[in-house]
């Protein structure tokens, strides 16, 4: 091998040539198709040092040497072995310890290792609940943190020459088995840590009676208890814990109501654009149904202002008649402390509420233009949507037996939302606290 070392640039510049493979310090690695085509060049009675040029490599930065040494030893393979002999061998792993046969008494301290074990992973497995045991039956394996913790009640058994067998049984490092026993005390105080935000998180949770999900919480600890957590710490322990958040659940029978013939639909002004930063000029509507007591269904009909996400105005029937939703527009019109926009308009779906000329009459009159989702598009009114569908989360209806209750809890709920729920989307403000924003910075 040639003495002479290659220096940081010099390897840089080798690496670049398409025929190296690997290139160190003190050796370099040339691809078997360069091999091939220095021995066809060569048998057409070009030396060494033209093959190497035209290839692109510096005679000066190899040496002439080294080009020598390469082209002998590649002469001699391709003359004992042909084309196969100029294939690179050095592929397989080198320097390998060298294996010894096991004395008996060996042998049977390892079988005894791996029983205690196998034991202490049983008795592990019936310690476990019915999902870890699931998993360990679909073979899933222990995760490392608790390998390393079999392994350290085996040695502490009496297996402490045994440590790098029981390793390899449950394939894991022994670095890493060490690394776990030197860092118990950082894993205490993490546990200790997660305890204490667990009772914080806890509390967010449960707040005002409402469950909530790891944004919510999140903002509620901002705003309530002056602690922040990140959003994957809150969800680690909010799984660790069990804390689940309700979640909708799709109806595949759900259908826009349709407009009646003899009603007249208006075209769709809003066109998804929610968010106006405007309070008062976005106004969205809808109504849903309550099922309670025995057979029962109450109305809700509401008003959501679509750049604050506040609740502007609901009411509650029993009937679905056209006044549940002019009388939604009169309760919005008597609120002294609502300012609306001087352009305000009210956007709905195609229901026949809404495409009713009584109802078309009564918006004229108030002042308030109107709009209208295209047929059968729910997409149109999506924040209205989202807005009954997160209520519907926390308030069972069917829980209820009378309207009054039904109504109480509706009231309820609102006052929370518009109150006391912080929204990701409102920059992790509560509706209220969103509108003053805006006026602020109008």
């Amino acid at each position: 091998m040639s003495r002479k070392y290659f220096n940081q640039n010099e390897q840089e510049l080798l690496s670049k040539n398409s025929h190296v493979l690997r290139v160190s310090e003190k050796s370099i690695t040339y691809a078997d198709e360069f091999k091939r085509l220095f021995i066809d060049e060569y048998m057409l009675g070009r030396s060494p040092r033209e093959i190497f040029e035209t290839c692109g490599f510096q005679v000066d930065i190899l040496g002439m040497k080294r080009i020598e040494q390469c082209a002998d030893r590649w002469k001699k393979a391709y003359e004992k072995d042909g084309i196969t002999g100029l294939a690179d061998s050095r592929k397989e792993a080198v320097l390998r310890p060298a294996r010894r046969e096991l004395s008996p008494a060996e042998v049977i301290a390892r079988q005894e290792a791996k029983i205690k074990l196998l034991e202490a992973q049983l008795a592990f497995v019936k310690k476990s609940d019915r999902n870890e045991r699931r998993l360990l039956a679909n073979g899933k394996n222990l995760n490392q943190s608790e390998c390393f913790k079999l392994i350290q009640e085996a040695v502490q058994q009496g297996l402490e020459r045994m440590t790098r067998y029981l390793c390899q049984l449950l394939n894991v490092s022994r670095s890493g088995y060490y690394n776990y026993l030197n860092s118990a005390d950082k894993r205490e105080e993490r546990a200790s840590a997660d305890e204490r935000a667990g009772e914080l998180i806890k509390k967010a949770f449960n707040r005002r009676g409402y469950k909530k999900g790891s944004r919510s919480i999140k903002m509620t600890l901002e705003n309530e208890y002056d602690t922040c957590y990140n959003l994957k710490r809150i969800r680690r322990i909010m799984k660790k814990l069990g804390l689940v958040c309700p979640h909708r659940k799709p109806n595949p029978y759900r259908r826009m109501a349709k407009a009646t013939q003899e009603h007249r639909t208006l075209p769709n002004k809003l066109q998804r654009d929610f968010k106006k930063n405007l309070p008062g000029l976005v106004l969205l509507t809808d109504i849903t149904y309550l099922p309670y007591g025995n057979s029962q269904t109450a109305y809700l009909s509401t008003i959501l202002d679509a750049s604050t996400g506040e609740l502007l105005a609901h009411n509650l029937s029993d009937s679905l008649q056209l006044p549940l939703a002019t009388e939604t527009i009169e309760s919005l019109m008597k609120q002294k402390r609502l300012k609306l926009h001087k352009e305000a308009f009210i956007h709905s779906d195609q229901g026949s509420h809404y495409t009713s000329p009584a109802y078309q009459e009564l918006l004229k009159k108030k002042g308030l233009g109107q709009s209208m989702s295209r047929r059968g598009n729910c997409w149109d009114n999506a924040p209205q949507e989202s807005f009954y569908g997160h209520m519907k989360d926390h308030v069972k209806s069917r829980h209820y037996t009378t309207f009054a209750e039904v109504k109480r809890e509706i009231d309820r709920y609102i006052r929370y939302y518009n109150h006391h729920r912080y929204q990701w989307g409102l920059k992790k403000m509560i509706p209220v606290q969103y509108r003053n924003h805006l006026l602020g910075v109008a």
